[in-house]
């Protein structure tokens, strides 16, 4: 087992990696002083697999009662009408004052899950198991939760950090190839934004990376999650302009995202993949990007069979989106543009018809 430590004051808290560590849960929860019962939120298909067994455990470590609250399994669950199922949910166990919640699930669970702890009684605390490798890399750390409007993703959310991050590599097993794919193009996104080393490494591996060979899996994840603590310590509510870095990728992918009405057409990694290398396109278009940063990334992308070209969207809606997305400041975008393999740029000011046409050229 690995362990990565988030240092933010009193927001502090561990990220454990490392194999079958679900089943060790207990161990991990003693001697953080949660409260009582835990909740558990997470979806159907979660609950099966996992989640009886979590709950078994959790039992057979002392505690005498556990809640389950099952939401669907779609990122359109990640709404306000979701949010107050949960929030009532837990006012049915008001005989208990001092539960704690577990985030069970993917990025949509552990959006909806930490939002729901940053807002109930002001603020009680959670866990996060993350059972995707999207999530586990990406939306598991740093305290961003929240969920969407029609209008964009995530435009109501917090700051909030969990206790707690248990990375269970074993649970990667379960997923099916795109749901890795998926979480891959997230760690592509480490790499361009500040690890040369760990492109380089995504490249050359890319057939056992995606045989799931537990040595690069363990690799790929420890160095991502690394990755973004690090960044994450530096600027913990993106009010420093550091961590925006982040977001290489995101305002085009989200607004794919909102685009498609998050019914699935794209998942998450799917659109920041696009989003990536319109990015790229965009930068090499204003001089920004040197060397030969987009045939890379556009091969390494399509090794993991990511989309770097869309079909059948309303380009229409995306810049609309792109207008409401949280990095349009003072009627001005804001783009994490690539300057070469491990360094980007956070630009100002690109012009919206510059975007339409990096859209449009990659669109059918």
């Amino acid at each position: 087992m690995k362990k990565i430590r988030v240092s933010l004051l009193e927001n502090s808290y561990n990220i454990l990696i490392g194999r079958n560590l679900i089943n060790k849960i207990h161990n991990f929860l003693k001697n953080l002083e949660l409260g009582n019962p835990p909740i558990i939120i997470t979806n159907p298909k979660i609950n099966i697999v996992i989640g009886k067994n979590l709950k078994k455990t959790l039992l057979n470590s002392g505690y005498k009662e556990i809640g389950s609250f099952i939401m669907a399994d779609s990122e359109r669950s990640k709404s306000l009408e979701v949010t107050v199922k949960a929030i009532n949910f837990l006012t049915k166990l008001e005989k208990f004052n001092n539960p704690f919640i577990i985030a069970l699930g993917g990025g949509v669970v552990g959006d909806l899950a930490g939002f729901v702890a940053s807002i109930y009684k002001r603020g009680i605390p959670y866990v996060n198991i993350p059972t995707t490798l999207l999530s586990q890399v990406d939306s598991s750390i740093g305290g961003k939760v929240g969920v969407d409007l029609k209008a964009g993703k995530n435009l109501i959310g917090s700051f909030y950090q969990p206790k707690l991050v248990l990375i269970d590599i074993s649970l990667l097993e379960t997923l099916s190839s795109r749901h890795i794919k998926s979480g891959i193009a997230e760690i592509i996104k480490y790499g361009v934004i500040c690890d040369y080393g760990l492109f380089g490494y995504l490249e050359e591996n890319f057939k056992e990376i995606l045989k799931l060979k537990p040595v690069h899996i363990e690799k790929i994840v420890y160095e991502s999650v690394r990755i973004k603590s690090r960044v994450v310590e530096k600027d913990e509510r993106e009010e420093r302009g550091f961590r925006t870095i982040l977001n290489f990728g995101h305002t085009v992918g989200h607004a794919l995202e909102a685009a498609t009405e998050y019914s699935g057409i794209y998942s998450h990694g799917e659109a920041i993949s696009f989003g990536m290398i319109c990015a790229t396109d965009i930068s090499e278009r204003l001089g920004i990007c040197k060397g030969i940063l987009k045939e890379r990334l556009e091969l390494l992308l399509k090794k993991y069979n990511l989309p770097t070209f869309i079909k059948n969207i309303r380009i229409d809606k995306m810049i609309k989106s792109i207008c409401m997305d949280k990095k349009f400041i003072h009627g001005k975008t804001r783009l994490v543009l690539p300057v070469k393999i491990g360094k980007v740029e956070i630009v100002e000011g690109v012009p919206l018809k510059l975007i339409e046409e990096a859209i449009k050229n990659r669109s059918y």
